[in-house]
């Protein structure tokens, strides 16, 4: 039996049939197909090989497996959403890159992070990928609950730190204010929210 690959994939690297049917199915709250939330991050998975990537809001680890596909060293993943963490652990059981993917309530901020991941968290990521989650905790936590996680992430990041939300100026001027530079932006896709890639100078 055969799977088929993603747009713009490597042919001979096709997906397992758990990675093929999370690709057709949303946790809580996602928006869009798998295309659709790769929609703004082509350039950024060219940095993939040889990276550490952090996930926060994983959903089924779609996102993060096409950075693992291409090469990353490590991937960790968290998301609220069990059922799509354990399909991210089991589609992973294919990557030959070390992962690790855990059910974290962000709205207890950084500590639940920490708390979670243990000693494998690491001092730094390479890339961090922050999709798609900030205008959702704006509705759950207090504006300095959010901005101390997203300072927190700002401080995992060791190079770039990928974002997506309804609210992109107002969690961009956080990212500024942390001394990050903004180097791509994209609102090409009508269904999921516009993407932007800051770097640490």
């Amino acid at each position: 039996m055969t799977h088929p690959s993603f747009p713009g994939s490597n042919p001979s690297a096709s997906i397992s049939t758990v990675a093929d049917q999370a690709a057709n199915e949303r946790g809580i709250g996602a928006v869009g197909m798998h295309h659709d939330r790769l929609s703004g991050l082509r350039d950024l998975l060219c940095h993939a090989r040889g990276s550490s990537i952090l996930d926060i809001g994983t959903n089924h680890g779609l996102v993060a497996f096409e950075f693992a596909r291409r090469g990353a060293a490590i991937v960790h993943g968290c998301d609220i959403y069990g059922p799509g963490v354990d399909a991210a652990r089991e589609i992973f059981t294919e990557m030959p890159a070390p992962s690790r993917f855990e059910v974290i309530d962000l709205a207890r901020g950084p500590a639940a992070l920490q708390a979670a991941f243990g000693r494998d968290y690491l001092r730094q990521y390479d890339i961090v990928l922050f999709l798609g989650m900030y205008h959702k905790l704006k509705e759950q936590i207090s504006d300095r609950v959010i901005v101390e996680l997203v300072q927190h992430l700002v401080d995992r990041t060791a190079r770039f730190i990928a974002t997506r939300t309804m609210k992109i100026e107002e969690l961009g001027m956080i990212l500024a204010d942390c001394g990050l530079r903004k180097v791509h932006f994209s609102a090409l896709s009508s269904v999921v929210g516009p993407v932007e890639i800051w770097q640490r100078s």
